[in-house]
């Protein structure tokens, strides 16, 4: 497993990643997800080993991130978020480069590399150059690289940033299958529309782990009703001592309340026409962020 154990980094004045702790469990996927500057690449490059923490430490299979970084990064495959590879290099270069890199054994390539070929659709392009490759062939070149050593856990820090809508549904049907075979994936994504795929997901706001849990618990933890209000008077509302959440929304009003507004108050404000409709309202991450960036809620 991988323990995370009250890791804190700074870069200066800018406090990246703030105490953070949580267990990753073998054979899942877990998602990190949170808003840009929330820490996410800081904390996986210091998983990675590439960076140390100041405070904390972490584990991978018992392994120190720092006092063992060779044996570290024998089991890992890291995605940094902006394409790495050598543009210059053909997609089988590039990977027998990485095969060099893990000294993956001569008599044990010619498999492996017919065995990623058929799980990422490369083969037809193995001569092209890395260069030449649209934007989800050379996510799918960089996981490649990254699974040539057989890692048995996987970094991907933002792998579907920027990538079509086809081929970011196709690169999950690719981290599913490395799921299944045993691999522990660790994403980071600013796409909240991921969250569903993930076993578990860490949201984190600036810095601090807000949530680890399954996403379906994370909403369910939510402490307040979101309510859609049909309305103008977003300063009138603004002003409420009780409103903890407030938000413009397609034109409408989504609004929470410390304590819930009685039924002679909503029929008060619709008779006065300070709102012209209200209906309750499904929670989504989208709320969770919005409402800690008023007030540090831990779910």
């Amino acid at each position: 497993m991988i323990k995370i154990e009250s890791v804190s980094k700074s870069f200066g004045d800018i406090l990246a990643n703030d105490n953070i702790s949580l267990i990753i469990e073998e054979s899942q996927i877990v998602g990190l997800i949170g808003p840009d500057g929330a820490g996410k690449s800081t904390l996986m490059r210091q998983l990675c080993s590439l960076i140390s923490p100041d405070l904390g430490h972490i584990e991978i299979d018992g392994l120190d991130t720092v006092k063992s970084q060779r044996e570290v990064r024998t089991l890992v495959g890291y995605m940094p978020q902006r394409f790495s590879l050598y543009p210059d290099l053909t997609v089988e270069q590039n990977i027998l480069f990485f095969a060099d890199l893990f000294d993956v054994p001569i008599k044990e390539r010619k498999d492996k590399l017919e065995k990623l070929y058929k799980f990422s659709n490369l083969k037809a392009f193995s001569k092209r150059q890395a260069g030449k490759l649209s934007g989800g062939m050379k996510q799918k070149l960089a996981l490649s690289c990254n699974l040539i050593h057989t890692p048995k856990y996987l970094f991907l820090d933002e792998p579907t940033f920027g990538v079509d809508p086809v081929s970011r549904q196709e690169f999950w049907e690719l981290i599913f299958q490395l799921r299944d075979e045993g691999i522990t994936v660790f994403v980071s994504t600013p796409y909240l529309d991921e969250a569903s795929v993930f076993d578990k997901l860490a949201l984190i706001f600036n810095g601090r782990l807000i949530a680890y849990q399954q996403p379906s618990a994370i909403l369910a933890a939510f402490p307040y009703q979101i309510f859609v209000l049909q309305s103008t008077h977003y300063d009138y509302f603004a002003q409420m001592a009780n409103v903890v959440y407030l938000h413009l929304f397609n034109k409408n009003i989504n609004i929470a309340f410390s304590t819930e507004p009685s039924e002679d108050q909503w029929q008060e404000w619709l008779d006065k026409r300070i709102i012209l409709s209200y209906e309750k309202k499904k929670t989504t991450l989208e709320d969770v962020f919005l409402l800690q960036s008023k007030h540090n809620v831990e779910l």
